[in-house]
């Protein structure tokens, strides 16, 4: 089964992950990153929703498992190589010449949030599903980058609670901050939200990404010349 799809419906494209909890490894990266390429090839697409199949996770984050057998097996080139490539997602969804639509349909940790927050708009269920940050807890520290993606959909006061506890956010939490659109009742008012949102923008490829170019100027800066500092170093975890 792929781990990514899409699908156009109108001229909105809906990407899944389909992969269960939806843990990020390398073969998912390479396909989600063909998926985009696909989808910003087809010049009649308006929109792009980003939503997953399973009916209780957006996307748990990066897969822990995978990546600590990698580095206990020394392969430090297939890490380097996936960091890079999620980097390549977050700057291709917050660069994308249409707007991007995160649909969270539940639980969505880590990198899963980070994966949301590289979108420009989000809504999110309310009858299942958290949002959080677990790093402080699993002894991962956020990449600089990382923590620009997370600071442009998140309040510095939330910012700084969500990154230093852990804590979950429910969908009802994140609309009163400003998070997301609309906590929606359920699955199915969810996409139609979404997608109804999504409808709504018709609008000149050129302006969307010449725009966006600007707006996230110093966010592709930070991606681009600070992460390389801790990836090519592989300073991804810290220890008691």
């Amino acid at each position: 089964m792929p781990k990514v799809t899409w699908k156009k419906e109108n001229r909105i494209a809906v990407m899944e992950m389909c992969n269960g909890p939806n843990r990020m490894n390398q073969v998912f990266s390479q396909v989600f990153n063909q998926c985009l390429d696909q989808i910003q090839e087809d010049t009649d697409i308006r929109a792009l929703v980003l939503t997953a199949t399973d009916e209780k996770n957006f996307s748990q984050g990066i897969d822990v498992e995978w990546i600590g057998q990698k580095v206990q097996d020394k392969d430090n080139d297939t890490v380097k190589a996936f960091m890079y490539d999620m980097n390549k997602i977050f700057k291709r969804l917050l660069l994308f010449p249409v707007p991007v639509i995160a649909a969270i349909n539940g639980h969505a940790f880590g990198n899963g949030a980070i994966l949301s927050c590289a979108c420009d708009f989000r809504f999110m269920k309310k009858d299942r599903g958290f949002f959080c940050f677990p790093e402080v807890d699993v002894g991962i520290p956020f990449l600089p980058g990382m923590i620009a993606f997370v600071r442009k959909a998140v309040p510095e006061h939330l910012f700084n609670r969500m990154i230093l506890s852990g804590q979950r956010m429910t969908a009802e939490e994140l609309e009163a901050n400003n998070v997301i659109i609309k906590a929606c009742a359920n699955q199915e008012i969810l996409m139609t939200e979404a997608l109804a949102f999504a409808a709504a923008f018709d609008k000149k490829r050129g302006i969307f990404r010449e725009l966006k170019q600007r707006m996230h100027k110093d966010l592709i800066r930070v991606l681009e010349e600070q992460d390389p500092v801790y990836i090519d170093a592989l300073n991804l975890f810290v220890a008691d």
